[in-house]
């Protein structure tokens, strides 16, 4: 029963095919090859218009350059306090950026308040030389908490920010996730909603190692291919990112993996928080499951050898607050993840309790 993340998953078997298929052969290096461009030729209707893409293998990667690409080093990344690039990326934004600052912004269950923003913001006015002037905002879709953005919410926070001069990234780890969970489209979802910047993500959903950094300004991207090269990611069998991607999109084939793993979570939640003694803490509609279990619980888990992070308290309110027989849990699921885990998993919790 593993439940700890879905970046524990293989490749789906399309994608594993794809890969083989591409093996065969010589073609262009350095991503000049027809896998790739293709893939890019997919993007274009994704987000139905043209965009700039690029491929590189994590999704670390494809945040800290993005980021690089959007502010300067004396400039701010404004992010949630729990967002990804503040505590799992362990400094690539600030090394990519050559020194930003990271500056946390509250909202409850990782997602930013709009008037936080604002009023963070005032802290950081442009033109004043002795700080760190505004550069760009950084939004988790889905987030930290497993919680997801509307797309209203997401206008509303890119306008506030391409006022204050900034531009908008997007960390879209969990994107085809959080689109099918909300039932729009890949273009409402980010440039129509005010998105310079997208980090594509794949890999939890699907692919080996590939995500896309996906420009919607061609002009925000004149220096990219540099700054991919310079840290590294320009690979020289750049077809293997090509056709992991292609393979990702090819026939809705990501939506599909996305739906999956969210139906999978949705039993999880709902077999759950049917036991008496268990509590989520809050609505979660994506493939990330919070829940507060008792001590008895965890112990059996564990004893049953299921994987899954200890949460701590991150993001729960006080209202929520741990009792000293209870432990705070986060669930990932996956398009890999078997029924049979998860109905498992709930019958261990329900017996464990009793």
């Amino acid at each position: 029963m593993d439940f700890a993340s879905d970046n524990a998953a293989g490749a789906s078997p399309r994608v594993l095919e794809a890969l083989l298929a591409a093996n065969h052969g010589a073609v262009p290096a350095y991503g000049a090859d027809s896998y790739s461009a293709h893939a890019k030729k997919m993007l274009n209707e994704v987000f139905e218009r043209e965009v700039t893409a690029f491929f590189v293998t994590t999704g670390t990667a494809a945040n800290a350059l993005s980021l690089g690409a959007l502010c300067p080093p004396w400039g701010a990344v404004f992010g949630h306090h729990h967002a990804h690039i503040a505590n799992d990326e362990c400094g690539a934004p600030e090394l990519f950026t050559a020194g930003a600052k990271l500056v946390g912004v509250d909202g409850p269950t990782a997602k930013i308040d709009p008037a936080a923003l604002r009023d963070t913001l005032k802290e950081f006015p442009a033109g004043i030389v002795r700080q760190v002037q505004p550069g760009a905002l950084s939004l988790s879709q889905a987030t930290e908490c497993g919680t997801l953005y509307a797309c209203d919410e997401i206008a509303e926070l890119s306008g506030i920010a391409h006022n204050a001069g900034m531009a908008v990234h997007m960390d879209g780890a969990r994107f085809a996730n959080a689109l099918v969970a909300q039932g729009c489209t890949p273009a409402q979802m980010s440039w129509q909603a005010g998105i310079d910047v997208l980090s594509f993500g794949a890999t939890k959903n699907g692919t080996f190692a590939c995500e896309a950094v996906i420009f919607f300004d061609a002009a925000r991207a004149k220096d990219f291919a540099y700054q991919c090269k310079r840290g590294g990611h320009t690979l020289s069998k750049g077809r293997l990112l090509g056709a992991q991607m292609a393979a990702y999109l090819e026939g809705d084939h990501w939506l599909d993996l996305a739906r999956t793993a969210n139906a999978h979570a949705a039993a999880l939640a709902a077999g759950l928080q049917d036991i008496a003694g268990v509590r989520l803490a809050w609505d979660a509609p994506a493939n990330q499951i919070f829940a507060i279990i008792p001590r008895a619980a965890d112990a059996a888990l564990k004893s049953a050898d299921a994987r899954y992070y200890d949460w701590g308290s991150r993001g729960l309110a006080a209202s929520q607050a741990l009792q000293p027989d209870e432990v705070f849990i986060r669930l990932v699921t996956s398009f890999a993840t078997e029924r049979e885990d998860v109905q498992r998993f709930v019958r261990t919790v329900r017996e464990a309790v009793g």
